[in-house]
């Protein structure tokens, strides 16, 4: 049975390299963004949440990488539930999910609806065939959804602008990057491109332009295992922030769903 909402909320299931999935509930529909988690592991923090997998009215995809689309395959062998990315995407993961037949495809900087739920989609600079971030919003509320992007280009700044929450990438600390020994150097590279992750001074630099009153919740995203550390990441954007900023701050995490931001 599907449960009635009076505010827009928002859990992050989990963000990392290793996997990324965010439920977002609203009077109006119940929506994953990302399935970067196995199905078993979905289901599991979903249940956490008190929402089974009947109750999601669709599950939007950033982008066909790994750590974002993990548990589609074998969620779709169970489920029937509608899959919202744009059509080059689509292309890719139809390769992998050959039996799922509900496909919702839009056309990427469009805006589109699931339910009352009010979805705009916005290109991002990353290394895959046509990602995006996505901003959500039911009546007056909106939560944001940067991640995988290499820069903050004007697109993304404006989809951002006026945003009442955001999860936004904090990816690596750029000396950690630096002297990691496990990657080589052309996968450094990569990283640190402009169309790779962003650092966390980045990200901070992003969160300094979107400061305004109606931002009150940054849960920073997608922080690496090996080249970065959450209290690295808080620093940067506490650089930035006035010491008398009502701004609510943390690091989301792979392991653990987060805190529900209740707009």
């Amino acid at each position: 049975m599907r449960h009635s909402y009076e505010m827009f909320e928002v859990t992050i299931l989990a963000s990392g390299s290793s996997g990324n999935a965010t439920l977002v509930r609203s009077e109006g529909a119940t929506v994953l963004v990302d399935a970067g988690l196995s199905a078993k592991k979905l289901r599991e923090r979903l249940a956490l949440c008190g929402v089974t997998p009947e109750e999601i009215s669709g599950i939007l995809i950033t982008h066909e990488h790994g750590d974002h689309v993990k548990g589609l395959d074998q969620w779709c062998k169970h489920y029937s539930t509608p899959l919202y990315c744009n059509r080059h995407t689509a292309t890719v993961l139809r390769d992998k999910i050959k039996e799922h037949r509900l496909w919702k495809i839009f056309e990427t900087g469009s805006s589109f609806l699931i339910g009352s739920l009010d979805v705009r989609s916005f290109s991002i600079p990353h290394d895959a065939v046509d990602p995006v971030g996505f901003v959500l919003r039911e009546k007056k509320y909106s939560f944001g959804f940067a991640t995988d992007l290499g820069y903050a280009s004007s697109l993304v700044l404006d989809a951002l602008h006026n945003v009442d929450g955001l999860l936004l990438e904090a990816n690596y600390d750029e000396e950690l990057l630096q002297q990691d020994t496990k990657r080589p150097w052309a996968v450094k590279q990569r990283i640190a491109s402009r169309h790779g992750h962003l650092s966390n001074h980045a990200a901070a630099a992003l969160l300094k332009y979107l400061l305004h009153q109606e931002l009150r919740y940054v849960a920073l995203g997608h922080l690496s295992a090996d080249c970065n550390r959450e209290e690295l990441a808080l620093a940067a954007i506490h650089s930035i922030i006035d010491d008398s900023s009502s701004l609510q701050r943390w690091c989301a995490r792979p392991d653990t769903i987060s805190q529900t931001i209740r707009l």
